[in-house]
This record gives C-alpha cells, sequence and structure tokens, in this order.
C-alpha cells in the first residue's frame, strides 16, 4: 500500500499541489520511538492538522519502544517506503514522516521539515482547488432516462437531508425523502427536521437562553431599575411546553415546504435491498419498495450509550429537552460541549448539577478558552468532576446511585449521558451494494467520502455527521448538501470547503470559534505566531455589581502569522451572544484577512465584537491583558 508510484507526471510539483488536486484525504505518517521529543512534536503537530484539516488529512502514527527499535524498523520498513526519495534512504534521525494515498507516497523529513511543510499547509497557497473531484456514477447531469422510480432519494430528514432534498427537486430532479425516527431508548420520538430542530440547537439554545434570562433578572435586574423583578421558582414544565411548541410548528413548516417543492415525503425506514433498491417500512411494519438512481446518506447520528451496569436508567439528550418532569439534582456525563452546555443551563436553572469528565474538557479546543469555561462553569454552579466515569447505576426507591471509577458513591434524580455520537447507518443494510461497506469506518460507522461520493460506490452520496473527519454541525450539512445538489443538476462542480468553519458554545460563558488553537498554530508557525490578547467588561455588565464583585468578563484573542502579511489564523472569543459575534469575521477570514485587515476596520461602539478590531497587547510582550474603560 506504501510503495511509491513513479511517473514524470508526478515529479516536480509541490505536496500541496498533489493534496489539492487529488480532492481526498491524506495519511500524515509519523514514525519514531517513545521517548523522543521531536518525533512526540511532529506527532502532535500530525493531529492537529487532522483535526483542523479533517477533510485533508488524517494522522498515523508507528511508534517503537525504544531508539534501537526505531532504528531496526527505519532501516528494514520505513525507508522502503519512499523507494524513490534518496533523502528518505539516507535519512537516520528521528521522526521519519511521509504522507500517502492509495499507493502514492512522498517523504516529508524529520521534525524541522514537518514543521515547515506544515506551515504551508495553514498559509493561503494560490492554489485552492476550484473542482471538486467526483467520479461518474453512471447517471449524467438532470440525466432522467433510467427506469427508477426517483432520480434521488434522500434517506434522512435533518437539516442537511431537507436542504439537499428542496435543491434537487428545485434544479428538476424527481425526488423522495425518506425520514423516520427510531424511539431513543428511554422512548422518546420526534417530528421531522432530525437531531437540530426537535433533540439538538434549537431546543438547548431555548434552554440555554431561558437560563440567561434568569440569571439577568436575579443580578441585573435591580440595578436597571426593576425593583419587582426576581428571579422566583423555574416552571420546568411551562419551558418544555413553550419549546415543543415551536418544535412542533417547525415539523409542520418542513412538511409543508417539502410538499411545495413537489418531493415525495415517506416517513418509513428504509434498508438496501440492492444497489438501487430500498426496503421501506411504515410504523406499522408494512413494507414497499422504492428505487432510485442515486441516493444521498444523511441519517446524522444517535448518542453513544454507557457500557456500564445500569445504563439503561440513563437519559441522552435525546430524551433532556422533552422530559416531562423537571430533572432535579442531575449528572451530566461527559466533556464535550452537549455536556457542557446542558449542564450549563440546568445549573443557571437552579438544578443541582455535576459534570463528570473522564479526561480533559472540550478535548480539540483553544485550552486557555476552555479553562476560562471551566472556571465560570464552577462559578455557575456546576461540580466539575475530573478523572472519573460511571462504573455503575442503580435505582434506590426514587433515585439513581453512582457509583464512579473512584469508588466515590453520589445520588442524583436525573442522569444524561452525553459521551459522544455514532453514526446511525448500521440498519441500512450497505452490504447489499456493491461497494458500499468499503467506504465504511467500522469504528464510527461513518462513511470515507470524497466530496461527499463513496469512492466505492459512486452513485452513494453522504452529507453531515456520517462523513468521517467531518464538523459536526448543522450548517456544514446544509450547505454541503446545497453543494452537492448543484454539482449532481446543474453546471456547479464548486466542492464544499471544510475549513474556517465558524462555531459557538453555547456554555454560560458562550465561546465562539474560528480557524487554529492557540496550542496547533504554535506548533505549525513556532516563533512566526503572535497572539493578541484582551479581557474586558462588557457594556452590560457595568451596573451590576454581582458581576462586578465575582469578576465577570469577556476575553477575545486572534492568532496571527507574522510570516503570512499578518494573516489572522484563528480567532477566539468569550462573552455574550458569541454566535452572534464570530459570525461576521468568519467571512472576512474566509477571505484572507490580516491583522492590519481587523485593526483597520472601523467598530460599532459600544459593542464586544469591536475589541477584535483594537487588539494589541501580545502575549509575548507581557504586559496586563486586562482593559480598563472604553
Amino acid at each position: 500500500r506504501c510503495r511509491a508510484r513513479s511517473g514524470r507526471a508526478r515529479r516536480g510539483r509541490p505536496l500541496r499541489w498533489w493534496i489539492a488536486m487529488s480532492g481526498r484525504k491524506w495519511v500524515v505518517h509519523v514514525c519514531g520511538w517513545t521517548g523522543c521529543p521531536w518525533y512526540q512534536r511532529a506527532a502532535k503537530l500530525a493531529a492537529s492538522l487532522s483535526l483542523l484539516y479533517p477533510s485533508k488529512y488524517e494522522s498515523e502514527l508507528h511508534e517503537t519502544a525504544t531508539r534501537d527499535e526505531y532504528r531496526a524498523e527505519l532501516f528494514s520498513a520505513y525507508r522502503a517506503r519512499c523507494p524513490e526519495s534518496e533523502a528518505a534512504q539516507s535519512h537516520t534521525s528521528s521522526p521519519f514522516v511521509y504522507v500517502g494515498l492509495e499507493g502514492e507516497t512522498r517523504f516529508v523529513g524529520g521534525c524541522d521539515a514537518m514543521v515547515d511543510w506544515a506551515r504551508g499547509e495553514v498559509r493561503p497557497s494560490g492554489e485552492a482547488r476550484a473542482e471538486a473531484g467526483m467520479r461518474s456514477d453512471g447517471f449524467g447531469k438532470g440525466d432522467v432516462a433510467h427506469e427508477y422510480d426517483y432520480d434521488v432519494v434522500v434517506i434522512g430528514g435533518g437539516s442537511g437531508g431537507l436542504a439537499c432534498s428542496k435543491e434537487c427537486a428545485r434544479l428538476g430532479a424527481r425526488v423522495a425523502v425518506l425520514d423516520f425516527v427510531k424511539p431513543s431508548p428511554a422512548g422518546t420520538t420526534w417530528g421531522l427536521g432530525g437531531t437540530c430542530v426537535n433533540v439538538g440547537c434549537i431546543p438547548k439554545k431555548l434552554m440555554h437562553t431561558a437560563s440567561i434570562v434568569g440569571e439577568a433578572m436575579a443580578e441585573d435586574a435591580a440595578a436597571f431599575g426593576w425593583s419587582q423583578a426576581s428571579r422566583g421558582a423555574h416552571d420546568w414544565s411551562r419551558m418544555v411546553g413553550s419549546v415543543q411548541d415551536h418544535v412542533k410548528s417547525l415539523n409542520f413548516k418542513y412538511r409543508v415546504a417539502l410538499r411545495e417543492a413537489g418531493i415525495t415525503y415517506l416517513n418509513k425506514l428504509g434498508s438496501f435491498v440492492d444497489a438501487h433498491t430500498l426496503r421501506v417500512v411504515d410504523k406499522r411494519g408494512e413494507a414497499s419498495s422504492v428505487t432510485a438512481a442515486r441516493f444521498v446518506v444523511a441519517v446524522g447520528g444517535r448518542p453513544t450509550r454507557l457500557a456500564c451496569e445500569g445504563a439503561e436508567l440513563a437519559i441522552d439528550s435525546d430524551d433532556l429537552f422533552s422530559l416531562a418532569k423537571p430533572p432535579g439534582r442531575t449528572l451530566c456525563i461527559g466533556g464535550g460541549y452537549v455536556a457542557l452546555e446542558c449542564g450549563g443551563f440546568l445549573a443557571g436553572l437552579g438544578y443541582e448539577t455535576t459534570c463528570m469528565i473522564r479526561s480533559i474538557a472540550l478535548r480539540g479546543f483553544d485550552r486557555e478558552c476552555v479553562d476560562k469555561i471551566v472556571a465560570k462553569m464552577e462559578q455557575h454552579g456546576v461540580t466539575m468532576q475530573f478523572g472519573a466515569t460511571p462504573s455503575k447505576i442503580e435505582k434506590v426507591g426514587e433515585v439513581l446511585r453512582v457509583t464512579d471509577s473512584t469508588g466515590a458513591v453520589r445520588e442524583y434524580d436525573t442522569v444524561l449521558v452525553a459521551v459522544g455520537r455514532r453514526a446511525d447507518t448500521a440498519g441500512l443494510e450497505l452490504a447489499n451494494v456493491p461497494g458500499a461497506l468499503d467506504s465504511v469506518n467500522p469504528q464510527t460507522g461513518k462513511f470515507t467520502c470524497v466530496d461527499e461520493q463513496l469512492p466505492t460506490a459512486p452513485h452513494l452520496y453522504a452529507i453531515g455527521d456520517v462523513i468521517d473527519g467531518r464538523p459536526e454541525l448543522t450548517p456544514v450539512a446544509i450547505e454541503a448538501g446545497l453543494r452537492l445538489a448543484r454539482r449532481l443538476y446543474s453546471d456547479s462542480a464548486e466542492p464544499m470547503d471544510y475549513e474556517n468553519v465558524p462555531t459557538t458554545v453555547f456554555t454560560p460563558l458562550e465561546y465562539g470559534a474560528i480557524g487554529l488553537t492557540e496550542e496547533a498554530a504554535a506548533d505549525a508557525l513556532g516563533d512566526d505566531l503572535e497572539v493578541y490578547l484582551s479581557e474586558f467588561s462588557p457594556l452590560e455588565y457595568a451596573l451590576s455589581e454581582t458581576r462586578a464583585d465575582r469578576g465577570d468578563a469577556a476575553f477575545a484573542k486572534l492568532l496571527v502569522d507574522k510570516s503570512a502579511n499578518g494573516r489572522v489564523v484563528g480567532l477566539h472569543y468569550l462573552g455574550p451572544n458569541a454566535g452572534e459575534v464570530t459570525q461576521g469575521f468568519a467571512v472576512a477570514m474566509r477571505k484572507g484577512a490580516t491583522y492590519a485587515d481587523f485593526l483597520s476596520t472601523v467598530g460599532i461602539h459600544p459593542t464586544v465584537a469591536e475589541e477584535l478590531t483594537t487588539l494589541t497587547v501580545t502575549k509575548a510582550s507581557g504586559l496586563s491583558v486586562q482593559k480598563g474603560g472604553c
């Protein structure tokens, strides 16, 4: 697999050209021995690349325990993987780094060469891929001359699937959408619209807003002259009712939108019988079949269940937003954004809340920002329990008794599991589609795609959370679905761009981010990185004695590549309205905005967003980043 392919066409081209033009994911191989600091740095850098640019790279480590074992492997195996490279054949140190894809390999070098190469990857190259590298699936653009019921069947009625189906129909395709919600282990079901609308982004942000409203009444209202304002007791049932009414109104609008677009909506569960046929089963168990030339899989994911004794006693995010009774004392298990967001708003609503985290919180995000989020969570009243996992859950009367891996035993009224998600592809019977399983990651159930297409079953496409290495974000699925539809049924060849995707974590201290973390930027850029910081008090907090005594503050950070004309490679913001603040700056960063561009932009006063146009204090200067006044 790693043997290099000869040919003049390959020689003389820069590595970035091959990666950009291939449109496929390259594997960054880092070989070394455990105690070598240079190997550890290169390994960390490869992991950062795969995390930040999941559509381009994945990392694979080849680690030996000792230097002698490494040298033995170097001479007997590693060098042989890059036989055409003279530099590879003379390389003697640790690490040995090369990249590979389907028989193609290219030697990178040692640690310094790896750093230099990675720096190039986070800077604009002028060689952006203008067209998607899609394979022929046997049907031309707008091809309707076939024997099937539909031109395309979209499996999954979430945000991405609905966007893709409506765009395909707009461009003239005959389209059907399958959407069937399998009940959660606790028995919860919902309507058309997928995770985001029903059990994700929408109800989550509404409940987060409920927490913010309560906090404002308790801590801010009196200072602004509202003498009769008081927090009082929160009515969980009323909030859930209001949230669910809104969600159901969206379900209805989605059904109407499909009907108006001329799309067939099938509330049925589908599985493949052969390459072009689905067996579909309705809620009464009655089966029929549907055929199509193409299929788009947009089934999303479902929460990962616990493996411990008594796991069935816990609920997950599929259940929380329609929970009939108040959750009471709640244990949130997990360190990702779902666990921390839910734990944050539950504490804000007045419920005693603990977050149990196996290792670190918000893995993959900027650590300085995460530390501030964790500190705010604790200040917010959340008990943060690190270094523990549940080993047993048992019901004792009306409470749940949880024994964790440290031996501690505590009691809760509700246990919420948020330890990750798995692609909901297991029931699709992909074995009945020739080649499809070759594009499935058996560990995650996700597809390995090239421009949303399964390379081993080219009439199958996928969008959203079911694609391996892609951001699991609703707007990403929507945009990928729109672009895919246009490539299939119009003259567009525009690929999805998965880089510089903005995101926001709706914890009590909201967090917006675009681009690299400081850790990844430091690994990639070294001394060429400049970090600009500011910690400041939003004007909204100015009159609150409670916030002043507590030291509530917002935080802004820009990561700048000094050697690339000051290009901004990372933006991080903590504070009110993080999503609204971050969204606009994403446009600028996609266009290659520099630090000078930020500073020359006139801010809107008084806002928190304007702080990102006035950052002048660098981390390297050692000066205080705390700002007073305006």
